[in-house]
């Protein structure tokens, strides 16, 4: 008897699809901590230094929608083991870099990995775990999520100033292991798109497209970037005009005809969109202006997701019960408000101003995220749960690519490409009052976008 018939196949596939979700969302989270460290080892600029983290969630945006279709296709146990095998060379490989591009070129790696693991994790829930029990396993999940990314900061600041920041990549090694044992032994498999083609003309419009458009918006202050990202928004026209005349979509386009995975799916882009950047605004104010060691900011840095990550299975159980849009609208006001004081943070804001706002962010993502994960994958036919994954997906990762991107364009613009030092401060702090400014705006934006929808199909 394996392990997965000792523990039930239910309770194995939610156990399974928590820990990738922790190691996915550690993988995105742990490097924030440590990248003042990484410029200064690797002798980066302010603007290199965002690439560790865009880049990686830049190939995640690129790989999900087109993994959805190869996942259903193929199967989700067997997608989870190359994923993972995927992920290990990646981390290897980044524990190892000795420059900048070598760094840049696994941390894309992992991107493969985390994208397929992404969109096989939230597909094996679905299709694993009874309707009546979704939204808590859902909240489960997105509780690794929570976790993975309150950890990260404490992990990865005690790691680097202890023992260098290379000692993070290969602290995940053992998880990917555990992972790849459970799914090794899971004795199922499950498919959905096995007898569809993969649409090919598809997967590069859209790929190419968001490559362009992403990269297009991080530069959108030159010429460079309004032309990329008008090629790129072209070409994802297109491919929605592609997939509506396919056989065998890569991605059912149609599916936002539903008003509630349309509103849904638009509240998480603008969320991820104003919440992803203030851990970046909020590390830089800790290291750069107040100068706290990574260790000391990463204790302080968990509040945000340790109150996410408690929340995150209680809004999931309510949303199983009441309309989870609204709850989805009430958690983002409060994000709203959080990020509103942070608009004002300056050398000489207090910490415990700081510990409010990051409190009420953690409070209010946490009655957000499940419900509206939940809205969105209630709201498409069983048949449609790995598109409606690569969705999920999709829009995060864009999401905080776009959100980083932001930062990366206001510091161009405010500071310049330079390194970022004690001259250049006051600027660093103009910055991050510009990018809280634009959070706020899209919190609001968000809120409505929650409230769309909630009388429209649910499955």
């Amino acid at each position: 008897m394996n392990i997965v018939e000792k523990v039930g196949l239910e309770k194995s596939v939610i156990f399974i699809a928590a820990l990738v979700s922790f190691i996915t969302a550690f993988l995105s989270n742990c490097i924030s901590v440590a990248v003042p460290v990484i410029a200064k080892d690797l002798l980066m600029s302010n603007i290199i230094q965002n690439w560790i983290s865009t880049i990686f969630l830049l190939v995640i945006a690129m790989l999900s929608i087109p993994f959805g279709k190869v996942c259903g296709k193929y199967g989700f146990r067997k997608s989870l083991l190359i994923s993972l095998i995927v992920v290990m060379i990646g981390v290897i490989g980044s524990a190892l870099a000795m420059s900048p591009e070598q760094l840049l070129f696994f941390r894309a790696f992992q991107g493969i990995g985390d994208a397929l693991l992404c969109v096989a994790s939230m597909s094996l829930i679905v299709s694993g775990v009874p309707p009546q029990n979704r939204g808590r396993a859902l909240g489960l999940n997105i509780a690794g999520v929570y976790i993975g990314l309150s950890l990260a900061p404490v992990i990865s600041g005690f790691l680097t100033y202890n023992f260098g920041w290379r000692s993070i990549f290969y602290m995940v090694l053992p998880l990917l292991v555990i992972a790849f044992w459970f799914v090794y032994s899971l004795n199922q498999e499950w498919t959905t798109y096995e007898k569809e083609s993969i649409d090919k003309l598809g997967s590069i419009t859209f790929i190419l497209g968001i490559l362009l458009f992403i990269y297009g918006f991080t530069i959108i202050n030159t010429l460079t970037g309004i032309i990329s990202l008008s090629i790129g928004l072209i070409l994802l026209i297109s491919f929605v005009f592609i997939e509506l005349k396919a056989e065998y979509p890569l991605f059912n386009v149609r599916l936002f005809k539903n008003i509630r995975f349309t509103s849904s799916n638009l509240a998480s882009l603008i969320s991820y969109f104003a919440t992803f950047v203030i851990t970046y605004v909020l590390n830089y104010h800790f290291q750069y202006i107040m100068g706290l060691n990574s260790q000391t900011a990463g204790f302080i840095l968990i509040i945000t997701p340790i109150m996410m990550a408690i929340l995150a299975p209680i809004s999931g159980r309510i949303s199983d019960k009441v309309n989870p849009q609204k709850i989805a609208a009430s958690g983002m006001t409060c994000v709203a408000v959080a990020i509103l004081i942070l608009c004002f943070l300056n050398e000489s804001t207090p910490l415990y101003v700081i510990v409010i706002a990051m409190f009420l962010q953690g409070v209010g993502y946490g009655l957000f995220s499940s419900p509206n994960t939940n809205a969105i994958m209630s709201s498409v036919p069983k048949k449609e749960t790995p598109s409606a994954s690569a969705s999920v997906a999709s829009v995060r990762v864009i999401g905080q690519t776009m959100s980083l991107g932001m930062l990366t364009v206001i510091f161009a613009i405010i500071m310049g490409h330079v390194p970022i030092i004690p001259q250049y401060y006051p600027l660093l702090i103009e910055s991050s009052q510009f990018a809280c400014i634009i959070s706020v705006i899209a919190c609001i934006i968000a809120v409505i976008s929650s409230l769309l929808g909630m009388k429209s199909v649910k499955y």
